[in-house]
């Protein structure tokens, strides 16, 4: 089998298009082969690559050239006959639609034999290089071609001598060693015929992937920014991250972020290879990744591939090209799709953090016409969609998303308004030049010029010495006035103080902790209403956010005014809901004032964009015959990073008693998806129920930080709203009942007049305006409602109360159930002994049952424990650690239901063991709610010996409400957990007996 090894070297006078990307594709009977695509701004790429192919009988060889839109620039035929060898040889380049006419010219250098391979590697030549022309009328055009791997020849003198010693081996091989004649179609995918090449480029990059990128980096030759392929761009996002840890994010080895991805889009078997420099060439670095997608509604599972190339490494500039192919998808060999990654600087933000703009667009290249070119554009167009959709969700969960106007007006905005002095003295000078004011002066004076050019008079009539009084009735209404104006003016004199030196007092601070941080940019407002005849108000504006209040300076005798001041609000733990906004006008410190309008702001609803730059219309009956609005700037940051979320769980498990896990990227991208909610709301909890309307309907309950949702899907219709934990006033628990089907009816009602979004998931409207849900049948009831109200009880606190329970908290000696805010019984004069042994097993062994591991789990399910879940240990003070517990306990081994309880763990410095202290909340039982049991546990050291310790548990009930079953219910639950705890501490011995068996076994 004779092999031809063709070496394209470059091209010249090409038609100029406007695109600039070059390739070169080579066909040879049924074997492909192309080049890799050049980026010049000329129209005389260089390419340099070899190729080899098997050849049969009288093949003919076509060369085409293209563009990367898939234009045919021009083509050459060349016969393949024997003793074939072709130094470096200029061909013209034809097309079908101009036959004679000249599209420029390809230089090649072919060899059939072999004989010629040293002219063929040392063929790398000057672009200048004078070199003759071959042209033969027998070249003619050609159809597109498909595209089939190949091996391209490198530019260092290893891989040179590597290409020579192979082809030498390859030209001298027996006959009866070559391969049969089935596999000429596979030789370019296999490249088994140029291991050693690619071993060789291989090892010939061995520094790090932060060390290539610093070489690149290094460089002077860089190529330009790329423009945008031609499929239109994915997407267009500038986020709060550097450009080089952006970078590292998408394309380090073993990324966290592609791992997530990866997990979000169910693509599985994902392999990264190493980045390597491609071809020896130090400007290019590149890999290869494979994986299998995920299946479709079209669509079984396919195998893809994808060839990651840096083109471009500057110092804050990146940009990566990415070829995906698909072969096992219906054509998937006659496409290839293209994506290229630009970051770049996104500008500098307020506090001077570093923001990066990705672009990501898309093209792609038919290797083989086909008539399905329209369905393959418009299918490939929609997945790439989605699949960029939960690409951009989950790295906006990551990363704050900004926009343009966070960028370009943010900082500057709020630099000016914060140093601009909000009161000068033509404010002043035009609130006191009216009438009253100039007048009552110039009476004043008149009528101190006069007192003195008077001289003393001798007193007269009723007048004696040291009094003067009015000697005419002129005099008298002249007095009388002068006071009456010197009243009007003292009490516009003492409100201007008033105004000035006590409101405003919030412009200008900066916001205080870590979370999150809302700054409101105040502006201006526009035909405020007023309770004066003048047509005119004193408006100051009050915001609440989250239980913070912050008011702004009070403008004088306007209904436009203009504030141009900053309001922050101290970082919140969790994400606020709402900003309420309230006109006021101002009548002294002593006097209530009357609202001109008031407005609340959405933060679910409002995108970011919109909120940087809003008119917000007033509500009120003066707010709305006046048209009043209010010009404001939002801008909504988290300082704390991208463990909110997880620390935010970690604490609302302390306030609800339960294990709350941290969702998968993907239940939170289609949460999000389902109630059209920001990138930074994420799911906390979510149950199968019903809600109750005229009939009931099945669908799922979703809690976040936020909102509470509602989604259900009955045969395509879909239902679907939420509401805010704050527009809930009230939660109750309905009985089970016949209408019900024996489950307990959870009924949550509502403020009245919010919720309106929500009216059609509501059963009844109360005649108060109340909105009321019915969600029943329930999977685990008591577990659902404890959940919701420990969320609802918690974000009703505002800071200042939360901060307060907490220290409350920490400053008593015992547990704290945020829910009840009970302590555990330490007294042991209220406890009393219900079990006492020695154990033959050491201290150590018997603690495991508290430790959260295997042994525990499988002592507590086989004593009737379901569900058995555990928080981790957590010091609260010294010495002192706190978990929660929550299990259920099946119906067949006790009376009692659901259980949660929080047990704190601490050192007995009297013997040297440990103490466990813990409070146990039961649900779902009569008169649940009007006690607590506790326990003590104390293991120490028997005196036995080493191996050997002693248990006693001390238990004790506490009773917040009075019932003449106390009795009853003590004597029942002291039976029960004897029995309970007898039981326990011998599966514990047993079990850790066998295992100490095993072990020496």
């Amino acid at each position: 089998m004779l092999r031809l090894h063709v070496c394209v070297l470059e091209a010249r006078d090409l038609p100029a298009v406007k695109d600039s990307y070059y390739f070169v594709k080579l066909k040879l009977g049924k074997s492909k082969s192309k080049t890799c695509m050049v980026l010049t701004n000329t129209n005389n790429p260089v390419w340099n690559e070899e190729f080899v192919f098997k050849v049969r009988d009288q093949d003919v060889l076509v060369v085409s050239v293209l563009n990367s839109h898939h234009f045919l620039l021009g083509e050459v035929r060349i016969p393949v006959k024997k003793q074939l060898t072709l130094q470096p040889t200029w061909f013209s380049l034809q097309t079908d639609k101009f036959l004679n006419k000249y599209c420029g010219k390809i230089l090649l250098a072919i060899s059939l034999y072999g004989k010629s391979h040293t002219s063929l590697i040392n063929h790398k030549h000057s672009p200048n290089s004078n070199i003759s022309i071959e042209d033969s009328k027998d070249f003619k055009g050609l159809k597109i071609l498909s595209k089939a791997p190949y091996c391209k020849m490198g530019e260092g003198k290893q891989l040179f001598k590597v290409i020579a010693n192979r082809l030498d081996r390859i030209f001298n091989k027996k006959e009866g060693n070559s391969a049969k004649p089935g596999d000429s179609s596979e030789i370019s995918t296999s490249l088994s015929d140029f291991e050693d090449i690619a071993h060789a480029n291989e090892n010939s990059s061995p520094c790090s992937f932060e060390g290539a990128i610093a070489q690149m980096e290094s460089r002077h030759d860089k190529q330009e920014m790329p423009e945008n392929l031609h499929g239109g761009v994915l997407v267009d996002q500038i986020y709060a991250v550097s450009p080089h840890d952006l970078n590292a994010i998408l394309f380090a080895p073993d990324s966290q972020f592609r791992k997530d991805l990866a997990e979000l889009q169910g693509t599985k078997n994902m392999q990264e290879g190493p980045w390597t420099w491609k071809d020896g060439d130090m400007s290019r670095l590149a890999r290869v990744v494979s994986f299998t997608k995920a299946a479709t509604k079209l669509f079984k599972a396919v195998n893809a591939t994808e060839e990651q190339t840096y083109i471009r490494v500057a110092k804050e500039e990146f940009a990566v090209l990415v070829s995906v192919n698909t072969p096992e998808v219906p054509y998937g060999n006659t496409f290839q799709v293209e994506l290229l990654y630009k970051i770049m600087p996104g500008g500098e933000l307020s506090d001077e953090e570093e923001s990066s703009h990705l672009v990501i667009s898309w093209g792609i290249i038919f290797l083989q016409s086909t008539m399905m070119k329209g369905m393959i554009e418009s299918g490939a167009k929609q997945g790439l969609k989605d699949s960029f959709d939960q690409f951009s969700n989950l790295l906006a969960q990551r990363f704050k998303v900004l926009d343009k106007a966070d960028l370009s007006d943010k900082k500057h905005l709020l630099a000016t308004l914060q140093t601009e002095d909000q009161w000068h003295w033509w404010q002043a000078a035009t609130y006191f030049w009216n009438f009253t004011f100039v007048s009552t002066l110039l009476m004043f004076l008149y009528v101190l010029v006069h007192i003195l050019r008077c001289g003393p008079s001798h007193p007269q009539g009723l007048e004696f010495s040291g009094i003067e009084l009015p000697d005419s009735f002129g005099e008298l209404v002249t007095s009388g006035i002068l006071i009456i104006q010197m009243q009007r003016v003292y009490n516009m004199i003492s409100h201007f103080v008033q105004a000035r030196f006590q409101m405003g007092s919030d412009h200008g601070l900066k916001a205080q902790g870590d979370g999150w941080v809302v700054t409101v940019a105040l502006i201006e407002g526009t035909d405020l209403a007023s309770m004066e005849s003048t047509g005119l108000s004193d408006p100051y504006v009050v915001l609440t956010c989250n239980g913070q209040t912050r008011s702004s300076s009070v403008k004088l005798q306007t209904s436009d005014p203009q504030w141009n001041e900053v309001l922050e609000f101290d970082a919140m733990e969790e994400p606020p809901s709402v900003l309420d906004v309230e006109v006021f006008d101002f009548d002294g410190p002593f006097d209530q004032d009357v609202s001109l309008g008031h407005a609340e702001i959405n933060f679910l609803k409002q995108t970011s964009t919109e909120l940087a730059d809003m008119w917000v219309m007033l509500e009120g009956k003066l707010a709305q015959s006046s048209q009043s609005k209010l010009h404001l700037r939002i801008f909504l940051d988290n300082n704390k990073g991208v463990e909110t979320i997880k620390e935010y769980l970690e604490k609302k498990e302390k306030e609800v008693g339960k294990k709350l896990n941290l969702r998968s990227p993907q239940r939170n991208s289609t949460f999000q998806k389902l109630f059209g909610l920001p990138p930074e709301e994420f799911l906390i909890k979510d149950f199968t129920c019903s809600l109750k309307r005229k009939m009931p309907l099945q669908g799922r309950l979703y809690l976040s930080a936020r909102i509470l949702g509602f989604f259900a899907n009955l045969f395509g219709h879909k239902t679907n709203f939420f509401f805010l934990w704050e527009d809930i006033e009230d939660i109750q628990v309905l009985p089970p009942s016949w209408a019900s089907l024996g489950s307990p009816t959870l009924v949550i009602i509502l403020r009245a007049g919010r919720g309106i979004d929500a009216r059609h998931g509501a059963k009844t409207q109360d005649e108060e305006g109340r909105l009321r849900f019915h969600f029943q049948s329930f999977v685990s009831f008591s577990a659902a409602s404890r959940i919701i109200m420990a969320l609802w009880r918690t974000r009703m606190l505002n800071p200042y109360q939360k901060e307060q329970l907490i220290e409350d908290h920490e400053s008593q000696e015992g547990v704290v159930i945020p829910e009840d805010s009970e302590l555990i019984l330490e007294d042991e004069a209220k406890m009393s002994i219900i079990y006492s042994a020695e154990l033959p097993i050491n201290m150590k062994s018997v603690m495991g049952i508290f430790c959260g591991g295997s042994l525990e789990h499988k002592i507590m399910k086989r004593t009737g424990c379901l569900n058995y879940e555990t928080t981790a240990w957590e010091q609260v003070k010294l010495g002192v650690l706190e978990r929660r517990v929550s299990y259920q306990i099946n119906l067949h081994a006790s009376v009692f239901g659901e259980v949660t309880c929080t047990q704190q763990k601490l050192p007995n410095a009297n013997t040297g063991g440990w103490i466990v202290n813990e409070v146990m909340t039961l649900h779902g039982v009569p008169f649940a709610d009007h006690f607590r049991i506790h326990f003590r546990y104390e293991i120490e050291k028997s005196v036995l010996g080493d191996c050997a310790c002693k248990c006693e548990v001390y238990n004790g009930i506490m009773w917040l409400r009075s019932s003449k079953f106390q009795q009853r219910i003590n004597r029942n639950i002291t039976a029960k957990f004897s029995v309970k705890l007898k039981e326990t501490f011998e599966l514990v011995q047993k079990e850790i007996l066998l295992m100490s068996q095993n072990s020496h076994g």
